[in-house]
């Protein structure tokens, strides 16, 4: 979306006067905003944190909701359905001021181009279409910029171009930022992209760094090691340090949901934001190294290094934390001891968000 103003979609007063358009304002009443995705971990957290905030109390929700379902009250409604059918997405934008675009697939090839291009596409024809329509924010994410898989010499920017490494997931980031970039282009939309990378929230921090099956995401720590050592890391409680080919450890890039939804909140209704891409991580990204000497001075954990294949990525937040005023909240420290100080109740299962 950074291409737009070098083609010349005009000055961000002049943005959202196309046809269908409204010149964006400051009147935070009779706001109603489409989410889809709504009930992943991000659509959730929004929905909670901005139905909360008495700063918020003029926006309605309208919740997307495919495989899961949320209760409705008198600020949020539910709609039901396939974001890849047109007239569950017609259904969806009508009468809506803002969208906060979520839906996605992990590596489902038989469902990615469907919600990544088919069901995007419905919802940015409608907006373009409503006479209602104000803003649209897209979730992009890291995956489309390569993330550890490839070297990154350099903190990688808004400008570097996209990269997506092997699998679906990936392109469809990709493909997702570039067609909300095109319909900047094509039709003057007033839309953003917030690139995030993975996504933290209670204990899932603990749960990307166990031997067990029961670890969050990838690397899977017990495939790169023996069984029985997998085992006795597992019962030490080890933290495995993320190493690259040359035995270095890696800096990987992660955000906590409360800081995105913070950034989501300041992108919403915001003229800086227009047609802008911003990265929305941490100030640092996790350096394994560093989180393995901590666990080890304040949980008396034992650490070994795992060689692999991958390479340190900076995301460079500058831009976000100019234009927005946003500032991340979460530093290594917090996101590690909230992560091990976090306990589940009967109640609070660890959830597994993917198909959604």
């Amino acid at each position: 979306m950074v291409e737009t103003k070098k083609r010349g979609a005009g000055t961000k007063e002049e943005r959202g006067k196309g046809p269908g358009r409204i010149p964006m304002t400051n009147r935070d009443s009779d706001k109603c905003i489409l989410i889809t995705g709504a009930t992943g971990k991000v659509g959730t957290a929004f929905i909670e944190r901005i139905l909360a905030d008495e700063k918020y109390s003029g926006y309605s929700i309208r919740a997307l909701c495919h495989n899961r379902v949320l209760p409705e009250n008198v600020r949020l409604e539910v709609v039901r359905g396939s974001v890849a059918d047109r007239e569950v997405a017609a259904k969806s934008v009508a009468g809506t001021t803002h969208i906060l675009h979520l839906a996605t697939c992990k590596e489902s090839p038989e469902d990615v181009m469907d919600v990544t291009v088919k069901g995007l596409f419905w919802i940015l024809e409608e907006a373009r279409a409503s006479k209602t329509f104000e803003q649209f924010i897209l979730l992009g994410g890291d995956a489309g910029m390569g993330h550890f898989f490839y070297p990154h010499p350099v903190p990688v920017t808004e400008e570097q171009g996209h990269s997506a490494y092997p699998g679906c997931y990936a392109l469809s980031k990709v493909l997702e930022e570039v067609m909300v970039e095109q319909y900047c282009i094509q039709y003057d939309l007033n839309a953003c992209c917030l690139r995030a990378p993975w996504i933290m929230e209670k204990d899932d921090f603990r749960y990307t760094l166990t031997f067990s099956q029961e670890v969050f995401g990838g690397p899977r720590w017990c495939d790169l090691v023996e069984p029985d050592e997998a085992a006795d890391y597992e019962r030490a409680g080890t933290i495995p340090v993320l190493c690259n080919p040359e035995g270095g450890a890696i800096c990987r890039n992660f955000v906590h949901v409360s800081d995105l939804v913070s950034a989501i909140l300041l992108a919403l209704g915001n003229p800086a934001a227009a047609q802008e891409t911003f990265n929305i991580c941490m100030d640092e990204p996790v350096h394994y190294r560093k989180v393995a000497e901590h666990l080890a001075r304040t949980r008396d954990l034992d650490n070994v290094d795992i060689k692999t294949e991958f390479h340190s990525t900076w995301l460079d937040n500058s831009k976000a934390r100019f234009l927005l005023g946003w500032r991340p909240e979460y530093d290594l420290a917090r996101l590690i001891d909230e992560a091990w100080d976090y306990e589940r109740t009967p109640d609070d299962p660890r959830k597994i968000w993917y198909p959604g």
